[in-house]
């Protein structure tokens, strides 16, 4: 049996803990964590804490086990469906999804819930079917559940092909062919690119050989970790304090580990939420016993002679002795494989528009061609139709429902994907939630709570309209601003709250001017008439590993999300 809780819904109203104490677990105020794989006994009671959640947030396994079409090797049709308003391609198309990820599952689903019987094939590098990364940087971690107990619980059955251990290579748009990296080849009618990031590793790469040199991204990853955390290191050293780094620290402490977090900027979660709250982020990791090292940068890893990490040197002057490091800067989106397609895509991602149809390099959308998740950069309407790339659980899901259904809709009855972006986090008994996008912001307010309680709700503006609101156990309050944030609700508010501060002036939120992601030439134009100018990638900027310095983070990034 799997279960899996929307955290993004949840509220901590306990109800479950309560009903299925050995399966769920309230930490702090309102932080819940829950095995995601639990005994079989424990059936009854989880229906219940599932029916009693007051925001439905717990999804139990709607199979008796694995899907009863798995299997590796088997060939999709290659017969070719006529396209027409819809309901011939829904009989017998093929389509091909490209990432057995969280967002690949989900629009599976989607697909066959849309009445879709054709031919479904989802290609994944690793070799697992799709699991929730969420839990690998907390659960998994800290010993209270194994990696394998990730695995995502499904909504039915999708009886699809699965190629799972094989990395996709290419896209051939004019064949219509997607390149595998065993020499195979699958045809498809309409692809979805679901293939999302990968941690961003330390940049030297003979200190990022060094045994106790570590990130955090995969199930593999994870388990490493964690074996290394079971052996109690002298110290663990958090290369970067961005919600992966503060998860990390989180779980060090729960062991009772001694841990450092080193991080160029002047606070954690800088990028995210801005210095005044990133500061709050800060003063509760020092309370809790981490080593804090703000606007420090760590400039060199030392081993042994057997090749084990020793020691880190930072740029404060100290030397530590450390036996694990974590670098945690990061994430890497996966778009070397679409260096020769002809699609918009970059280290910034793959270019689409907000039905999740791809863009060429000429900025065309494509008819067949969808992107869902951490890899899409998509206009967001609300945010000046400025294009986001949102690395969150939650937009995984919603954009892959948009984009299944939109690949087998008509044209008139497309949807666009508005979603509000919302990110949770658990740090040291708290829990961290927001909704909106903070990083755009230029001003915040705290209207509720205290920050020296740790238990507050802030709001975020731009230019007088409201933007954002993240709460520190505090998160009941944020389905009232998600539509005042829909709705570009005046900022500050002018409304009294319930726990107001008395002194809740806005204050400069503390980002950094956002770097565009363009600003580096992608294309070059060739050409003189109309109908002989094209775009070109300029040398596969698809294939160009950023070079970002490792403490720069991506402003609308939560993590290399588990």
């Amino acid at each position: 049996m799997r279960i899996l809780v929307d955290l993004t819904k949840c509220q901590g109203y306990a109800q479950c803990a309560f009903l299925a104490p050995e399966v769920f677990t309230i930490q702090g105020d309102e932080a819940l964590t829950y095995n995601p794989h639990p005994d079989s006994t424990q059936l009854t009671r989880i229906r219940r804490a599932a029916a009693a959640c007051p925001v439905q947030a717990i999804r139990l396994d709607q199979l008796d086990g694995r899907d009863r079409s798995l299997h590796r090797d088997a060939a999709p049709s290659t017969a070719a469906p006529v396209e027409d308003s819809g309901g011939t391609f829904k009989k017998t198309g093929r389509i091909v999804i490209v990432g057995a990820s969280m967002a690949g599952l989900r629009a599976a689903e989607r697909l066959r819930e849309e009445g879709f019987t054709g031919s479904l094939t989802l290609v994944g590098e690793e070799p697992h079917e799709p699991y929730d990364r969420p839990p690998l940087s907390k659960q998994v971690l800290a010993g209270s559940a194994p990696r394998e107990d990730t695995s995502l619980p499904r909504h039915r059955d999708i009886s699809a092909t699965w190629r799972l251990g094989v990395a996709a290579t290419g896209l051939d748009l004019a064949a219509k062919q997607l390149h595998l990296a065993d020499g195979s080849r699958i045809g498809f009618d309409k692809v979805l690119i679901a293939t999302g990031l990968r941690a961003r590793p330390w940049p030297n790469a003979a200190e990022a050989a060094l045994t106790g040199v570590l990130t955090l991204r995969t199930r593999e990853d994870a388990a490493t970790l964690r074996q290394h955390l079971a052996r109690h290191p002298r110290r663990v050293l958090v290369i970067g304090a961005g919600f992966i780094g503060c998860e990390v620290a989180s779980v060090c402490r729960e062991l009772g580990l001694n841990v450092t977090v080193a991080e160029a900027g002047p606070a954690p979660l800088v990028a995210a939420l801005g210095e005044v709250i990133g500061a709050a982020a800060g003063a509760l990791q020092v309370e809790k016993g981490v080593d804090l090292r703000c606007g420090v940068r760590v400039l060199s890893l030392e081993g042994n002679a057997t090749g084990q990490l020793r020691r880190a040197v930072l740029s404060d002057g100290t030397t530590l002795d450390v036996d694990v490091a974590v670098a945690a800067l990061g994430a890497v989106r996966n778009v070397e494989w679409l260096a020769d397609s002809g699609l918009a895509c970059g280290v910034w991602g793959v270019a689409c528009d907000a039905g999740c149809r791809a863009f060429d390099a000429n900025g065309l959308v494509t008819d067949d061609v969808f992107v869902a998740g951490d890899i899409a950069r998509a206009p967001q309407p609300m945010y000046g139709y400025q294009y986001l790339a949102v690395e969150h659980w939650g937009n995984a899901v919603s954009q892959a429902e948009v984009a299944a259904h939109n690949m087998v809709s008509p044209e008139t009855e497309r949807w666009p994907h508005l979603e509000v972006p919302k990110f949770w986090s658990v740090q040291f008994g708290t829990e961290i939630k927001s909704v909106g996008v903070p990083s755009v912001a230029d001003e915040v307010a705290v209207v509720q709570g205290s920050v020296d309680t740790g238990r507050f709700l802030a709001v975020y503006g731009y230019k007088g309209r409201l933007v954002a609101a993240v709460a520190f156990n505090h998160n009941k309050w944020l389905d009232f601003y998600e539509p005042l944030i829909e709705q570009a609700a005046p900022f500050p508010p002018s409304f009294h709250h319930i726990d107001e501060p008395a002194h809740a002036r806005p204050v400069p939120a503390g980002f950094k001017p956002a770097a565009s992601p363009t600003q580096d030439a992608t294309v070059v134009v060739t050409g003189h008439d109309p109908n002989e100018r094209r775009a070109r990638l300029t040398n596969g900027a698809a294939d160009r590993t950023p070079s970002r310095s490792p403490t720069e983070t991506s402003p609308l990034s939560k993590e290399p999300s588990p």
